[in-house]
């Protein structure tokens, strides 16, 4: 078996194709590259269980006790994986096909390409997305010359020319009040760093200010267009630069919002050519899983494989149950 992680597709087919244990033993190594650990009690000295078969049931592989709290696990346990019925050869495909595919893979495409139902395949996706969320708390907040748009989600519905908001948005470009299917989803991106991307309820200035103060350190250089909601940013932050595409001005200098503008083609490419609808509800996790790829991209110097081993740590502590698919995770 091959020591270091698959770093294409060809190469994961040879190591975690060949046989069920061939997959445990690669996603195992993914997990934990330090050595098995307890996920309940983080011992680091837990020792192979081996493996035994029900009357009528296949035995359990990779299958592990913690000689501290005496508790059994498995590679597993604690993860969007957990008391999955799906091969572990399937997820890794599917964790590939995820982290490779730069607009996204959409569930019935892999219901195909995994010989799973269509209803598993979307079930899957969305434990991946999970697994790809960031956790505001952990990661460091943006920094330097961080550039922040806003845009819109969802269907347009058509607009009239006798009503004074319609015409109004038709004039602008921007939803009028009546736009009850679009969500906003607003992306904050260091120029050549990490990318915030996520939906917001509304596009005033206490919201959006907000959700920026939440996410980039004061000391940053801010970059926006002249959306009126963006006033008041140089009050709080080293400098604010504002662009003015009303002006048909798009570069001045270094001031320009043309990499956030990149974030949002990938996002709206990948809803229409893959996905076709996105939900308000499960919007989130699909800028989540945007925003992970973006953060993994090749040019912060991540590989497929080494993507990939990114999204299998990620799922470490992250749960999602059917029941809870909607909302929070569960335990």
């Amino acid at each position: 078996m091959a020591t270091t992680n698959p770093v294409n597709l060809t190469e994961l087919a040879k190591v975690a194709f060949s046989d069920e244990d061939a997959a445990v033993e690669l996603m195992t190594r993914l997990r934990w590259p330090n050595g098995p650990a307890c996920p309940r009690c983080g011992g680091a000295d837990p020792y192979k269980l081996t493996p035994k078969a029900q009357p009528g049931r296949p035995a359990r592989r990779g299958l592990y006790k913690c000689r501290a709290c005496k508790k059994q696990f498995s590679v597993t346990t604690g993860t969007v994986f957990e008391a999955t019925h799906v091969k572990l050869s399937k997820w890794l495909l599917a964790i590939h096909l995820m982290s490779a595919s730069k607009k996204g893979m959409s569930a019935h495409q892999l219901h195909r390409l995994l010989g799973v139902t269509y209803k598993a395949a979307w079930f899957i996706n969305h434990r991946l997305r999970h697994a790809m969320a960031s956790n505001a708390g952990v990661f460091a907040k943006l920094s330097g010359t961080v550039e922040v748009d806003e845009t819109y989600v969802g269907g347009r519905r058509r607009i009239g020319p006798t009503n004074k908001a319609d015409r109004e948005a038709l004039k602008t470009g921007r939803p009028g009040p009546l736009d009850k299917k679009l969500t906003p989803v607003m992306a904050l991106v260091e120029r050549q760093g990490r990318l915030r991307l996520f939906p917001v309820d509304r596009v005033d200035g206490r919201t959006l200010q907000d959700a920026i103060r939440a996410r980039v350190e004061l000391t940053s250089r801010m970059v926006t267009d002249e959306f009126r909601s963006y006033n008041g940013l140089d009050m709080g932050f080293a400098k604010h630069d504002t662009i003015k595409h009303s002006a048909k001005e798009y570069v001045r200098g270094d001031v320009h919002t043309n990499t956030v503008e990149g974030v949002f083609s990938l996002l709206k490419r990948g809803i229409t050519g893959s996905f076709h609808h996105v939900s308000k509800g499960h919007l989130e996790r699909y800028c989540a899983e945007f925003e992970f790829r973006y953060n993994t991209r090749t040019a912060l110097g991540y590989t497929d494989g080494q993507r990939a081993a990114a999204l299998v740590l990620g799922a470490e502590g992250k749960r999602l149950t059917y029941k809870s698919r909607s909302g929070a995770s569960a335990a």
